[in-house]
């Protein structure tokens, strides 16, 4: 009895456990109607992404997609040698009038016996920069023994004593109300990302993305080498122009590239370690700039590799979703024959036969205005873009007010910037695009206040601060890149990463008016009043997350329902729900019902075996009374 008595407990126990782990399984009765509907939207898209399914046979991320990711972080190195090298370029330089017309009469005279009789000197002793004294007709004994005493600027030039590198300075005299034409260059910088940002964009989408990658590349060939030989600095200015055209239309059409040909969190694993060899490339910059002592060896050095890459382009293959979206299926088929024979892999026939069912129709940039869905991602998109920037330059700017030295104020930030990127990797595929954008924008916000209300005595917490804001910072940019490409579908993504893209060019313009106005925290004050605003903004768009691209502008987003579609989908949702609860009692009985006879069982066996057993037991056995023993 006792042995009985130990299985009841133990089958009470499994079956516990048993009815425990079925009630974990089935479906809470409480679900709401949001959780419910995006699982429906998700488990649909996820049904009717058949490209998906195409990219999966070929191998998700085969030596194919190595190849191909390989391919664009190379140009990614390169081109921080011609956005960024401007800031070497343009260290301050202690300017003297060049007054060699004294040699002439004084061909023996030491530099400082020059300076000392031709400059006029500041009230402190030391020889004023932008003026000269009046060349005289004397001999050099006469000119020692009256002096000179009427000044006027500098007439010939100017001279560098000190200067150790060649620089832009230097080389195009930027000194003595020169100035300007330093600032002159941002502006010019500017304007080659504004208008590379739509024309690029705009291109890619009509062109593809291959023909505008190579064409950037040539960009690159073309102007940033040519510029290691301009001859004025209005050269420089007209050859950055078109650089700025080059790298802002490499950086769009190579995240669209990427993100079409892989899919899932590959495709974010693959543009965040593009942005990380981008900040890699800065670090190279900083080194080769301490190092180099001209200003052209370092256009050379960023230009000369890209010989060999445009000679390895052919290893690039086109989007197979932008041929499909333009309806060119056949050219789809053979690039993704290709890719699978890299890979080793075999398309299934029936697979490969339903690429021409995927084709959609054409759409033009004036969608982004009419598609209810389009113009809030751009708006959205938009309004976080001009934050990075804005704030971005603002901590930039605000570093190199404390005097700080320009190799520390490049490479320190991009130190940081590379793990800030890697730890983004892990928080996208446990938290999605859209809590982790959050996330970096509230730590963003968190530095900003913090630096608001320090004092400016405390110089090393300050630096402390903005470079902990710059760590932020790099997550935040990675992660808008990969958000805003898997809210635009193919057939416009280029073109609205080229719109969002004139946000981050006003939120840099915007930054330098104001840092330049005011030595106050107004600065500041603005990117905590902009990251409040970019994270309400970015609230309006939906999760991309583990969801497969959009190829049309057809979406089915819960704000861009019709009332009468939202109607059905609440309807369904509502049924659904109820068979959950019905099923959900069911099972209740059901699990009631399997309890009782499997009781029923249990007992039956017990008894069953206690009856096999009675046999082999020495038990006294009584006879009937009318049977003989």
């Amino acid at each position: 009895m006792k042995e009985d008595q130990n299985s009841k407990t133990a089958f009470r126990s499994q079956n516990s456990r048993d009815t425990h782990r079925h009630e974990i399984s089935l479906p809470s009765d409480n679900w709401s109607l949001e959780m419910l509907l995006r699982r429906l939207k998700a488990i649909d898209a996820k049904r009717d992404d058949k490209f998906a399914s195409v990219l999966g046979a070929i191998g998700e991320f085969g030596p194919f997609q190595w190849r191909l990711v390989a391919l664009t972080f190379i140009p990614s190195i390169l081109s921080t040698f011609f956005m960024f090298s401007h800031h070497f370029l343009l260290t301050a330089q202690k300017p003297y009038c060049n007054t060699s017309w004294i040699l002439e009469v004084g061909p023996n005279l030491t530099e400082d016996e020059q300076l000392n009789l031709t400059l006029p000197r500041a009230p402190n002793g030391s020889f004023l920069t932008c003026l000269m004294y009046i060349p005289v007709p004397w001999d050099l004994d006469s000119i020692i023994h009256f002096g000179l005493n009427y000044t006027e600027t500098c007439k010939f030039g100017w001279i560098y004593p000190f200067a150790h590198t060649r620089s832009l300075i230097n080389e195009f005299d930027l000194v003595c109300g020169n100035e300007l034409y330093k600032e002159t260059g941002q502006t010019v910088f500017m304007s080659g990302i504004l208008t590379g940002s739509l024309l690029f964009g705009f291109l890619s989408d009509k062109l593809g993305r291959y023909p505008i990658i190579l064409l950037s590349l040539l960009g690159f060939l073309i102007f940033g080498f040519g510029t290691a030989f301009v001859n004025s600095f209005y050269q420089y200015l007209f050859f950055r122009f078109f650089v700025a055209q080059s790298s802002v239309g490499y950086a769009i059409c190579s995240v669209s590239l990427v993100m079409e040909w892989l899919v899932g969190e590959h495709r974010a694993q693959a543009v965040i370690l593009q942005h990380c060899f981008f900040t890699i490339g800065v670090i190279f910059l900083t080194g080769f700039a301490y190092k180099v002592v001209h200003w052209r060896l370092l256009f050379l050095l960023g230009s000369m590799p890209i010989f060999p890459l445009i000679c390895s382009i052919w290893l690039l293959r086109e989007s197979p979703r932008w041929l499909m979206v333009r309806g060119k299926i056949e050219e789809a088929k053979k690039v993704l024959c290709y890719a699978a024979e890299v890979n080793k892999k075999t398309i299934p026939l029936n697979l490969l036969n339903e690429i021409p069912g995927m084709k959609v129709t054409k759409a033009s940039i004036l969608d982004f205005y009419t598609n209810h869905h389009l113009f809030k991602v751009v708006l959205a998109m938009g309004c976080v873009w001009f934050t990075v920037s804005y704030i971005s330059f603002t901590l930039s700017l605000k570093m190199n007010d404390f005097g700080l030295d320009i190799y520390f104020v490049q490479v320190v930030p991009s130190i940081a910037a590379v793990p800030a990127r890697l730890c983004c990797i892990i928080l996208l595929e446990y938290f999605g695009r859209k809590w982790t954008l959050n996330l970096t924008l509230f730590l963003v916000t968190f530095m900003c206040l913090f630096l608001l209300f320090l004092p400016e005595e405390l110089k090393s917490t300050i630096i402390l601060m903005l470079v902990l804001a710059e760590f932020s910072m790099a997550g935040t940019v990675s992660i808008f890149f990969i958000y805003t490409a898997e809210l635009l579908p193919t057939v416009l993504r280029s073109t609205g990463l080229g719109m969002v893209s004139i946000a981050w060019t006003a939120g840099a313009i915007s930054s330098l008016v104001i840092f330049k106005q005011t030595k106050t925290q107004l600065p500041i004050f603005f990117c905590c009043l902009c990251c409040v605003l970019a994270l309400c903004f970015s609230s309006l768009v939906p999760e991309t997350g583990n969801r497969p691209l959009r190829d049309s502008i057809g979406y089915c987003s819960r704000d861009s329902i019709e009332p009468k579609d939202r109607s059905k989908d609440v309807s369904t949702v509502m049924m659904a729900e109820k068979s959950m609860s019905d099923v959900a009692t069911d099972s209740e009985v059901t699990k009631n019902t399997m309890f009782n006879a499997m009781t029923f069982k249990s007992k039956a066996d017990s008894l069953f075996n206690m009856a096999l057993e009675l046999p082999n037991r020495q038990l006294p056995v009584q006879l009937p009374k009318d049977q003989p023993p």
